[in-house]
């Protein structure tokens, strides 16, 4: 949960700015639909509306808005990253003289980054909320 979201249920006001912009950007979070209106992120559920600001708008500068509003996914690429490299240089060392090394070293580094991965991306998410 984002700490500076305001919710808005849909039976005390049917809200909705008539210039925000339905879009893809940004996790939806369970949500039927989201919008932007500049920095304004906007969720539509069933029953209300989640609206936050972001510090950056990813429509205008992508890196910045990650960087800024989204670190989670920086953290989650590079242990992901760093976790395959180690992974697979380890297990083509201990089998450089097997049958299959290639493959098999880049198929543990793949299983390596996918956990280090999201292992790196959900601990940050969740130290965001603190």
């Amino acid at each position: 949960m984002i700490w500076d979201e305001i919710e808005i249920p849909k039976e005390v006001r049917h809200f909705m700015l008539e210039e925000a912009e339905e879009t893809v950007l940004g996790q939806k979070n369970g949500a039927k639909k989201q919008y932007r209106y500049g920095n304004l992120h906007i969720r539509e559920y069933d029953d209300k509306y989640l609206v936050h600001m972001d510090k950056v708008d990813p429509r205008k500068d992508p890196l910045g808005h990650i960087i800024q509003d989204a670190p989670e996914i920086i953290v989650g690429i590079t242990s992901g990253l760093v976790a395959a490299k180690k992974v697979s240089s380890s297990v083509y060392k201990l089998q450089k003289n097997m049958p299959f090394v290639k493959g098999t070293s880049l198929l543990a580094g793949l299983v390596a980054s996918v956990l280090a991965g999201y292992a790196g991306y959900t601990i940050t998410k969740k130290l965001k909320e603190f």
